[in-house]
């Protein structure tokens, strides 16, 4: 039976749009359809399970691929007509094999003018995909791997770095170098499962003008 919280109108056509997010990185997925029998089977499975309506059947993400999905939260939107599965994906979300259906084509500078702020939200999705996914080749991955003691010892080389760069006076090198410590820093928030709102909100305590 479909959980009491889940509110969810069902149209004529007997479907909701469903949009599938990885639920460690937020990363959108895929959007597809359920019916009520999707949904049920999803609750109850807590495996991702859809409605195909090029074949006007149910399939389970995962069967024929090997490529499941564990969801872990279903959401409902305000109206009742739309739902969100959070996933764990063991493998490509897409047909294609590409891990998400959507691929980026454009991307838009931010309107607050603060790339800054973009960009560090941007290598943070990467480094939290490089943590579930760990592509061999990947230099993040094995950071990963090797855990806090040695991300840490790198942190501890980047910061000492940041220092000689500034005392070089050396305005390019030391960009580089805070950006590498950054870097460093942010995989091992990702390691500790630290948010960067979690920091954020911290800075804005600090920030505050004191009472």
């Amino acid at each position: 039976m479909i959980a009491p919280e889940l509110a969810v109108t069902w149209p004529e056509s007997g479907l909701v749009p469903v949009i599938v997010v990885d639920d460690r990185t937020s990363e959108l997925l895929t959007l597809a359809y359920a019916n009520r029998e999707a949904l049920d089977r999803t609750i109850a499975s807590r495996s991702t399970w859809l409605y195909s309506r090029s074949r006007s059947a149910l399939w389970n993400k995962g069967e024929t691929s090997g490529n499941t999905q564990h969801v872990v939260a279903i959401a409902v939107d305000c109206d009742g007509d739309a739902l969100v599965y959070r996933v764990i994906p063991h493998g490509p979300a897409c047909h294609t094999g590409a891990r998400s259906c959507f691929s980026e084509a454009v991307r838009f500078e931010p309107a607050t003018g603060t790339p800054f702020a973009a960009a560090l939200e941007q290598l943070a999705t990467t480094i939290a995909d490089r943590k579930v996914n760990a592509p061999p080749d990947s230099y993040t991955a094995k950071l990963f791997a090797g855990g806090v003691d040695r991300i840490g010892k790198k942190i501890g080389e980047e910061a000492t770095e940041v220092v000689i760069a500034a005392k070089n006076d050396d305005r390019a090198e030391l960009i580089w170098e805070v950006s590498d410590l950054l870097y460093h820093t942010l995989v091992l928030l990702a390691e500790r499962g630290v948010s960067l709102d979690e920091v954020g909100a911290e800075l804005s305590r600090r920030a505050a003008p004191a009472s």
